[in-house]
């Protein structure tokens, strides 16, 4: 299983990007993935989730509006769209996998990222003010 980030970078505030989780190895449609970050100096925070079967969507309260997340046809890329760009918003974003149809639902991959075994190495995004 590989999982590639891109599209980040340097965005000003209020702008947007659009962000890509290139995976391969996954067998569908048993696994989710779920889009996570990592500011400097703080603990990763579990952004949103999709489920690979039912293309449901999961989003941590302080995402929602802002964040949405979606995959491809070909069930090969994930993305997580941001708008209105926050200075706050700059971190590492990561995007993992993991099989099974339960660590979406209840918001459950926000507070157990260690039980995804599948991650990608991050992308960068900074936004100056």
């Amino acid at each position: 299983v590989q999982l590639v980030e891109s599209g980040g970078g340097l965005v000003q505030a209020g702008g947007s990007l659009r962000l890509s989780c290139a995976h391969s190895g996954l067998v569908f449609p048993d696994y989710d993935i779920a889009w996570f970050r990592q500011a400097p100096g703080k603990e990763r925070e579990g952004l949103s989730c999709i489920s690979s079967g039912d293309g449901r969507t999961y989003y941590t309260d302080s995402v929602k509006g802002r964040f949405t997340i979606s995959s491809d046809n070909a069930k090969t890329t994930v993305y997580l769209q941001i708008n209105s760009l926050k200075p706050e918003d700059t971190a590492v974003y990561y995007c993992a996998a993991e099989y099974g149809r339960s660590y979406c639902s209840s918001n459950y991959y926000s507070t157990h990222p260690d039980e995804f075994d599948y991650w990608g190495k991050g992308t960068l995004v900074t936004v100056s003010s």
